[in-house]
Order: structure tokens, then sequence, then C-alpha cells
């Protein structure tokens, strides 16, 4: 098999005749390792791709949206250009939060008054 594999399959639902004869959704097949990736680009297009992902390591794509299979191929591809898009996108690094003194200062006092005020709360007990 090669990169790309697209292959026209009847498409399900609503259509009436048309639909039960003409062939019109394209199942689009991509070989990933064959896309050569970089491992963290690899591993995002794979996350990415969810259940699309077929033990095998390929990508299938079904378009069945339009009537027409020009239609569902360009679609397809449409799609899977944006997967690989994404895939290849790093994701922002999430600047760590500093807390001031002051700041962690406030957040111990509410602890022990939350604290103080869940210990009241306990059984009354007559000494």
């Amino acid at each position: 098999m090669g990169l790309v594999e697209e292959s026209f399959i009847a498409a399900a639902g609503p259509g009436g005749q048309n639909v039960n004869k003409v062939a019109t959704a394209v199942q689009l097949r991509v070989n990933a390792y064959a896309l050569r990736m970089s491992p963290p680009v690899f591993h995002r297009l794979k996350e990415l791709a969810g259940s699309k992902w077929t033990a095998a390591g390929e990508i299938v794509l079904t378009a069945r949206r339009f009537r027409t299979q020009e239609a569902n191929r360009q679609d397809a591809r449409e799609r899977l250009a944006d997967m690989l898009r994404d895939a290849c996108n790093l994701p922002e690094k999430r600047a760590k939060s500093r807390l001031n003194r002051v700041g962690k200062v406030q957040r111990l006092q509410g602890k022990k008054i939350r604290g103080a005020v869940k210990a009241g709360r306990g059984k009354v007990r007559l000494d």
C-alpha cells in the first residue's frame, strides 16, 4: 500500500435511489508510518485521530456529507490536512503561576479559618 489510498463506498442515510445506487462516499486511508513524522508530532496525530486510527497504523477518514464523489473527496482531503496541521502545531506551554509571600500567608490563613469552622461542627460533648 502507498501513502494514501482512496476508495468509494455506498453512503448510508437519506437520499433515496441515488444513495442506494451510486458510491459517493469516500474512504481515505493514510499510512501514518509512511508520513515520517517526528515522534512528538506522531503522538499528537495519533491522539487527534482517536477512533479513526487502526491497529495497522492507518488513519481512516470517511466523507459522506455531499452528494458527489468529488465534493466528498475534497472534504476528506481537507479534513486530513486539518488533522495534520493540528498535529504539527506545538501546544503552548503552561506558564507556572507564581505566588508571592503575602498571597501564601493569606491562603494559609483562609485554610485555618475553614478548618476552625469545620472543627466546630463536631458532636456536642457535655463534660
